[in-house]
């Protein structure tokens, strides 16, 4: 791993039901602070594509893999990777294939994945795609705090259903040097706090992180969907983690 990078390429990918699109007011602020940001829409995720229903997580982590190599990443130029949401599955297992390709990891509302887990282990098989939910039901699952209703709008007019093999397929990691990796973790809906102690707590969803080596907590207190609830200040945050020295 490298330092001498000082604005690396920063890989955008949004969690579930997101293309790029999601990126648009981030990005807007990242490239005109001088950062070149690249937003990224996953297979299963691109209403144009006929066969988007049947992607799976290693598709996306291959798709993931192959905008890393077309942005240029090595190991001596490895990019930062942010992942927000249902993100952390595939990018788990591009860290878990790739990890010196990676300069740092940035878990946006989220954070990385338990080997073995699933998003829906219990998904019939017959699911064939999950459907961006009612806002009250989605409200109960995740924080719309600061989202307005122009936002909200453009969340259901924009949103791509979830292909259910990514829904049920369970993460397979094998490379503890995934876990060497500099990670920055973006807590909005959720505080450092409790975080941490959910982690120390060995809590299924946060347990991954107590096994990180080098890990950065950063408070942006919003909903689950800070790009559109406070774009400049998650962009200001993801500089930041970005140019932050690795070693």
């Amino acid at each position: 791993m490298t330092n001498n990078v000082s604005s690396p390429t920063i890989l955008l990918i949004a969690g579930h039901w997101l293309g790029a699109w999601a990126w648009d007011e981030v990005l807007e602020h990242l490239t005109a602070a001088g950062h070149q940001a690249v937003p990224m829409t996953l297979p299963g995720l691109d209403e144009r594509d006929p066969e988007r229903a049947s992607r799976t997580l290693d598709d996306q982590a291959r798709a993931i893999e192959q905008t890393m190599t077309e942005a240029g990443a090595s190991e001596d130029r490895p990019v930062v990777v942010v992942a927000h949401s249902g993100a952390n599955a595939p990018v788990s297992l591009v860290l878990d294939r790739h990890p010196e390709l990676v300069r740092r990891v940035v878990w946006v509302d989220s954070g990385p994945v338990a080997p073995g887990s699933a998003f829906a282990p219990d998904a019939p098989e017959d699911l064939v795609e999950s459907p961006l939910p009612p806002f009250d039901a989605l409200g109960q699952q995740a924080s719309l705090e600061g989202l307005s209703t122009e936002a909200l709008e453009r969340f259901r007019a924009r949103a791509v259903p979830e292909p259910g093999p990514v829904l049920r397929q369970q993460v397979k990691l094998t490379n503890d040097a995934r876990r060497a990796v500099p990670t920055t973790l973006v807590c909005c809906s959720i505080p450092s706090a409790q975080i941490v102690e959910l982690a120390d707590a060995g809590h299924p969803m946060f347990a991954e992180v107590s096994t990180l080596e080098r890990v950065d907590l950063v408070d942006l207190p919003t909903g689950h969907w800070p790009m559109w609830s406070r774009p400049g200040d998650l962009a200001q945050v993801l500089a930041a983690a970005a140019t932050t020295p690795v070693n």
